[in-house]
């Protein structure tokens, strides 16, 4: 899933405090996100969470 996609389906859900990071550590930023992947999110998709979370999602521009 592009990083547009992860953030508009977190937004959906309800979660809007989202931060991005480069994930291969070169501290880049997003300018587009649809050319970034979501490499892994940060807590994991697997918990059940409040809204108020501040949830991360971890990113390499797509080709990487």
């Amino acid at each position: 899933m592009n990083l547009q996609q992860a953030q508009d389906t977190m937004q959906a859900a309800g979660f809007y405090l989202l931060r991005d990071r480069d994930a291969t550590g070169q501290n880049r930023f997003q300018v587009n996100d649809r050319n970034w992947i979501v490499t892994r999110q940060e807590p994991p998709a697997d918990q059940t969470l409040p809204i108020s979370t501040v949830v991360t999602l971890w990113a390499k521009k797509i080709g990487e």
